[in-house]
């Protein structure tokens, strides 16, 4: 049975070797511990799953939590995807904004079919500014 926790403080070592598991991975930082510590410390609502001790999910946004939460990342171990933890890391993400705020993501290349179904709407005017 799968947990999910709001206040579980993880190492940006358990964070990584979450992220390598799926395709995440490969969109993040996972060679820099310390920008995996900032990302950790300065979300402000961190969702993880859990099989038993197992950290298998989390969703990390930044939110102010009446108008937008920017769901900056949702990952689930690969061994773990298609039975419903990502939807309902989601879930558990909505249940503790207030109920007029609106989460935002950017879909990774692979999931980008993944949201319409749970009540997602596409948004074609998203842009982002890379650092380098």
């Amino acid at each position: 049975m799968i947990e999910y926790r709001d206040n579980t403080v993880i190492t940006a070592e358990q964070a990584i070797d979450l992220y390598k598991r799926p395709t995440l991975g490969e969109r993040r930082p996972i060679h820099s511990l310390q920008t995996f510590k900032a990302m950790l410390q300065n979300a402000n609502l961190v969702i993880t799953a859990w099989d038993g001790e197992h950290l298998v999910g989390i969703s990390r946004s930044l939110t102010d939590f009446s108008y937008v939460a920017r769901l900056a990342d949702l990952a689930v171990d690969e061994i773990y995807q298609r039975p419903g933890i990502g939807k309902r890391l989601i879930e558990e993400t909505k249940i503790r904004l207030g109920p007029e705020c609106m989460i935002i993501l950017l879909a990774a290349p692979k999931a980008n079919e993944d949201y319409a179904h749970i009540g997602f709407e596409h948004n074609p005017r998203a842009w982002v500014l890379k650092s380098n």
